[in-house]
């Protein structure tokens, strides 16, 4: 459904000096700098997959969406969606996808949602009968039948974004772009636009590639994630691998019988958290069966869990040590 092959964008960006000598001087002689927004990624997504695509401000994910939704041309590289490359802008691919970003808006700020998707049909030029099947399904899907005839800008963000999202669903797209689609709700508005996209996702096998900093986003609805960081792909598997890959660490609680705590608890670990006769301790991987193993037969426990860390925890390191090493670099090239 979706290949992409070294895709690479690089923005030439002009470097404006300080003070008023130099920056007349940068009129007649600039100079740019080579931001790599992208910089040679290659992935492919089969039809009807839902992938998260992870990373921090800056890392490239907007970047990507809008060269596979043909918005901006790439500076190297290729991609195909549904066998058409995006940046020819044909009808036929335009016709097929669908890009909602959480932070723009699609809709007319001062009518009603209902006149835009009316717009909206026009535009994608969908039949009677089958516009208002699918308005029919997406509102009782999203239960907003009773906001429809309201003007937009009356509404609650998250009944916006239920609007939002229903304008990119009415022309049932084979492919969906999700930027941040969840970005500023309260829970409850996320919790249901996240349980609206895992049923749509279900009934019609539409292909979503989906960015968001919420990780409860992603763990609820991809199986698969793709982490970028400086516009290169560190990651692309199961969401559970990144724990494996990158997290060194399992979290230990243990519920010890009053009076036989241990004092020397950090011969077992990192304490995170201590509160007698509970506490909890960051255990390396390869340490756990060994170290839970010798407090069972010296201690007297009521209770033990062992979990993995949390997944948000571990993306946050990932992207630390992706920026210390990227920081590193140029000093360790400049002593070289």
């Amino acid at each position: 459904m979706i290949t992409v092959e070294n895709l690479k964008k690089v923005y030439r960006v002009h470097r404006k000096p300080q003070g008023l000598g130099a920056s007349v001087k940068s009129l007649f002689h600039r100079k740019y700098k080579h931001v790599h927004a992208v910089d040679g990624i290659s992935f492919d997504i089969a039809a009807g997959e839902m992938v998260g695509f992870l990373g921090p401000n800056g890392a490239g994910k907007t970047t990507t969406l809008k060269m596979l939704s043909g918005l901006i041309f790439p500076t190297e590289g290729t991609a195909r969606v549904l066998d058409f490359i995006p940046w020819e802008r044909k009808n036929a691919y335009r016709r097929q996808f669908a890009l909602l970003m959480g932070q723009k808006n699609q809709l007319w700020w001062d009518l009603p949602a209902a006149e835009s998707f009316r717009l909206h049909k026009e535009i994608y030029t969908i039949e009677d009968d089958t516009f208002d099947r699918v308005l029919g399904e997406l509102t009782e899907l999203l239960h907003v039948q009773d906001l429809l005839n309201q003007p937009v800008r009356e509404l609650s963000l998250g009944e916006r974004m239920k609007m939002e999202l229903i304008a990119a669903l009415l022309h049932s797209p084979r492919i969906l772009f999700l930027d941040e689609p969840t970005i500023g709700l309260d829970v409850v508005a996320q919790s249901a636009i996240r349980r609206c996209l895992k049923e749509y996702n279900q009934q019609k096998q539409v292909t979503v590639l989906l960015t968001s900093h919420y990780m409860k986003d992603i763990e609820a609805l991809c199986d698969r994630v793709m982490v970028i960081n400086h516009g290169r792909l560190i990651h692309d598997g199961p969401l559970r691998d990144i724990l494996h890959r990158f997290a060194q660490h399992k979290l230990v609680t243990l519920q010890f019988r009053d009076g036989c705590m241990p004092d020397q608890l950090g011969a077992f670990g990192e304490v995170v958290e201590l509160n007698p006769p509970k506490v909890t301790l960051r255990m390396a991987r390869e340490w756990v069966a060994k170290h839970t193993s010798t407090l069972l037969e010296s201690y007297e426990i009521d209770d033990i869990i062992i979990e993995e860390p949390p997944i948000e925890d571990v993306i946050g390191k990932v992207f630390e040590d992706a920026d210390a090493l990227q920081a590193s670099a140029p000093a360790e090239a400049s002593h070289a």
